[in-house]
């Protein structure tokens, strides 16, 4: 019997139609959990983007302390201009620091502070983020040195977080994945029982192996396909709703160090995509292999 894609198209309408709770379970599984697998890739590559502008921004500061003599801080100003491994520094004299903490500190820490008790600053940006550890070592037990601060733990411990959310988001999203796929294979299932007669005697008229198989194949690549379509939409919405709380005033907060580009965000809905129509095709082969046997 020759294949006609009107025939596909009829065959497959009328598997769904039959089956349409299981169907509509199926997609809206599929769609929750590519949803998720979407997510963890915008996270990811937010994350990403934003340890970019992190390590380009990462200052060193070395403390002096209070009583430090200026040969002391010219000593050390000395040496950290001398390493080439550091790309500028700047000194902030005791009055500059002591307005800065007036600003970052509240009121009942700052109270306890005076410009001669505010200790002075040597800040620098080095040329790679991993020589901010070198700066701490070499100069931490230095003498007038009160102690040398970067950005480097909580740069860590942010992306750590975001690590162990990208991992709880991929293991429920393969959970529901393999949930999606037995509701697809269950789906084929209900639609090659209740086409059990038919299938055999459109055998005993001389039907093709392939002109039996394609409607329950192309079912399975729908709903896969519609599930991941609706996922698509989902990420879609995520980060349009992430990037308008992100404020264009602010350009280091961290949602606008994690905005996405264009590319990005098509390369994801590629993903989900080619995902939710791979759970279907994988879940319809399973159920036709099974469960027809032709």
């Amino acid at each position: 019997m020759p294949l006609s894609a009107d025939y596909i198209i009829r065959e497959t309408t009328t598997n769904l139609w039959r089956n349409r709770l299981m169907t509509i379970a199926a997609v809206l599984t599929v769609a929750v959990s590519l949803a998720l697998v979407g997510a963890a890739l915008l996270l990811k590559q937010g994350a990403a983007n934003a340890e970019v502008d992190w390590q380009r921004g990462i200052q060193v500061t070395v403390w002096m302390k209070p009583s430090a003599s200026a040969s002391e801080i010219s000593a050390i100003r000395s040496e950290l201009a001398q390493l080439p491994y550091v790309h500028g520094c700047t000194f902030w004299s005791q009055l500059r620091d002591y307005h800065e903490a007036s600003k970052l500190l509240p009121p009942s820490e700052f109270s306890a502070l005076t410009p001669s008790s505010t200790p002075s600053s040597i800040r620098c940006t080095p040329n790679q983020p991993q020589y901010a550890t070198a700066i701490y070592d070499r100069f931490v037990h230095q003498p007038g040195v009160y102690g040398v601060g970067s950005p480097n733990s909580a740069i860590h411990a942010m992306e750590e977080t975001i690590t162990i959310l990208q991992w709880v988001f991929v293991s429920v999203a393969l959970v529901l994945l393999l949930s999606a796929g037995v509701l697809i294979l269950n789906t084929i299932r209900m639609a090659i029982f209740a086409r059990r007669r038919e299938v055999s005697v459109m055998k005993l008229v001389g039907a093709t192996n392939w002109f039996i198989r394609l409607p329950f194949m192309s079912e399975g690549l729908i709903q896969g396909l519609v599930g991941s379509a609706v996922a698509a939409a989902v990420v879609l919405g995520l980060h349009e709703l992430l990037d308008s709380l992100a404020n264009p005033n602010q350009p280091g907060s961290v949602l606008s160090q994690m905005r996405l580009t264009g590319w990005q965000l098509v390369g994801t809905d590629v993903v989900v995509v080619v995902i939710g129509v791979l759970i279907g095709s994988v879940g319809s082969a399973i159920a036709i292999r099974r469960f027809l046997d032709v």
